[in-house]
């Protein structure tokens, strides 16, 4: 945790409001633990499918569900009634569930069930939570919109193949992300839309195919949250529309 006395977000404003969706994750559940103790953050409000029954005394936490457009538009408003709002956190994404639905080793696993689920979730989601918390971004200073994305979205960067809807669910959302970027800077100058890749993270998102991760590429949750954070507070206007690995580098579309 830092200081009290110290900022992981000195380039934004000292009442900082913030939003984290997905913050039952263990990207999410980090992030916040790690804003709710620093010393420009005024709210902070964490939003999840299963809302934590408890969490620091200064986080207030609500339901959204990336599914459910209504229950989004909903959070947007509960953020804004704080006051304008200054970061946006999409931690939330899903790259296996069950028995039946796990990233395809080859073209003969492609489902509709599959590909409709991951971009439901990895794509449209975001996407509706940017179009609702978008406009309740404060106007005259710095402000951040940012998703989490992946390297594996990448096209130029695909060399092994495989995994067909992650890839394809992260490329489209990186393409959200670009176009919703320049509708937003026409009245937000001074703000950044951006995707994050966090590394590869031990979280039960990626646990069950990080076996052969050597331990040094490995993150915790905390190390790749802290990570996160720095970049974001990095980003500067003219890279809205990018997407950035954790250790601030631009990644090609």
């Amino acid at each position: 945790m830092p200081n009290l006395l110290m900022s992981l977000l000195p380039t934004f404003s000292s009442q900082s409001n913030i939003a984290v969706v997905g913050a039952s994750g263990g990207i999410g559940q980090a992030i916040v633990q790690l804003l709710s103790a620093d010393s420009r953050v005024a709210n902070l409000t964490a939003y999840s499918r299963r809302v934590p029954p408890s969490g620091p005394k200064n986080v207030k936490t609500a339901f959204i569900d990336l599914e459910n457009e209504e229950s989004i538009a909903a959070a947007a408003d509960i953020s804004a009634s704080n006051g304008p709002v200054d970061l946006v956190i999409v931690a939330s994404g899903i790259l296996w569930q069950g028995e039946h639905l796990r990233p395809e080793k080859s073209m003969r696993e492609i489902d509709i069930e599959g590909l409709t689920r991951l971009f439901a979730v990895n794509a449209a989601g975001p996407a509706l939570v940017a179009k609702h918390f978008l406009p309740k971004l404060r106007k005259g200073s710095k402000t951040v919109f940012a998703s989490l994305s992946a390297r594996v979205g990448s096209i130029s960067d695909n060399r092994l193949g495989g995994w067909y809807s992650y890839r394809a669910s992260k490329a489209a959302l990186n393409m959200l992300i670009k176009t919703l970027s320049i509708e937003h800077a026409r009245q937000w100058p001074d703000s950044v839309v951006a995707g994050l890749h966090p590394g590869t993270v031990d979280t039960q998102l990626s646990r069950p195919y990080t076996s052969r991760t050597p331990q040094r590429q490995l993150f915790t949750s905390q190390i790749s949250a802290q990570y996160l954070i720095g970049v974001i507070d990095q980003l500067r206007p003219e890279d809205t529309g990018g997407v950035f690995a954790w250790d601030g580098k631009r990644i090609a579309y």
